[in-house]
């Protein structure tokens, strides 16, 4: 599967360099993560609950980002094993690019899948895989773009807070 995206961010390119190496916020970003650990120099694991179709699987798995280009470019390289369901590999090529205040984010993705979830067919895995992009950069804009320190503490920057 190859998907390709962009996304105008808000906020000036740094901001948006250090949010991709925070683990904090990578995990308020990432749909279904549940855990996320390590750094940007060594490499995260992350565990993730995911329904994919009509299959349900925490994924344990790991993403390590190698040619950093700071604040430009990188590459980020995960695998994650979900038992029964399967795997998921693949490489996300993350371009930045400063628009004045704000950043144009530019992603290409090139991914495989094995087990239960290769049977659900590219057309369910390629909208799965571009819901779970639409999703996290959702929530990154959105995390970013909120008053400092207003989205810090929740998991899905667009729940609300109280009533």
């Amino acid at each position: 599967m190859e998907m390709t995206g962009a996304r105008r961010i808000d906020v000036p390119r740094q901001q948006v360099w250090n949010a991709l190496l925070d683990p904090e916020t990578l995990r308020a970003c990432i749909p279904g993560c549940t855990g996320l650990t390590g750094d940007a120099a060594e490499g995260f694991e992350a565990v993730v609950v995911q329904k994919v179709g009509p299959v349900k699987a925490t994924f344990r798995g790991q993403v390590t980002l190698t040619d950093a280009d700071a604040p430009q470019s990188l590459t980020l390289t995960g695998e994650g094993k979900g038992g029964v369901a399967g795997f998921a590999k693949g490489t996300a090529w993350v371009r930045l690019t400063s628009q004045g205040d704000a950043t144009d984010l530019e992603y290409e993705v090139e991914a495989k899948v094995g087990g239960k979830l290769a049977q659900l067919g590219s057309r369910v895995i390629d909208g799965f895989a571009r819901k779970m992009a639409d999703d996290f950069f959702a929530r990154l804009q959105d995390r970013l773009s909120a008053p400092a320190g207003a989205a810090a503490d929740r998991a899905d920057p667009r729940e609300p807070v109280g009533d």
